[in-house]
């Protein structure tokens, strides 16, 4: 009987955790996040030239994109996509495309985060690689 209470007790702690870790990257990014930090790496590079330094994405389960400028409070929409390439060293990567324009001025902003990866439930990285430098863009719930 005092063999059983380990398993009980890993049974109990599995059962508790979130299982998000288990979901696909385009199911677990569904709902809102914060862009809430940028960080340049490495030699050159403007944060001037990028579409987003700032601002709550909200990403819809059906490929739609909500962004609000932080700067102007302006609402964009548009579009997301999460793809994943396998690598010849067997694991994948993730790569995300967004594309959101206002349609009251008709300014559009889009990336290509050429890597994603997700830190916990609620925070993700991703990656914009660019000659000897790179982008990287932390976003939270």
């Amino acid at each position: 009987m005092k063999k059983l209470y380990p398993l009980f007790l890993l049974t109990l702690l599995l059962s508790g955790c979130s299982k998000d870790f288990l979901k696909r990257y385009d199911k677990r990014i569904i709902g809102t996040w914060e862009l809430y930090d940028v960080d340049r790496r490495g030699l050159g590079g403007d944060l001037d030239r990028l579409g987003f330094t700032g601002g709550s994405f909200v990403f819809a389960e059906d490929g739609r994109l909500t962004w609000t400028n932080p700067e102007t409070g302006a609402v964009y929409t548009g579009v997301w996509d999460i793809d994943r390439i396998d690598n010849t060293e067997g694991s994948a990567i993730r790569i995300m495309n967004i594309h959101v324009t206002n349609f009251s001025t008709q300014e559009t902003r889009s990336e290509l985060f050429e890597e994603m990866q997700f830190t916990g439930t609620d925070r993700f990285k991703a990656f914009i690689y660019s000659g000897l430098h790179r982008y990287v863009f932390r976003f939270r719930r």
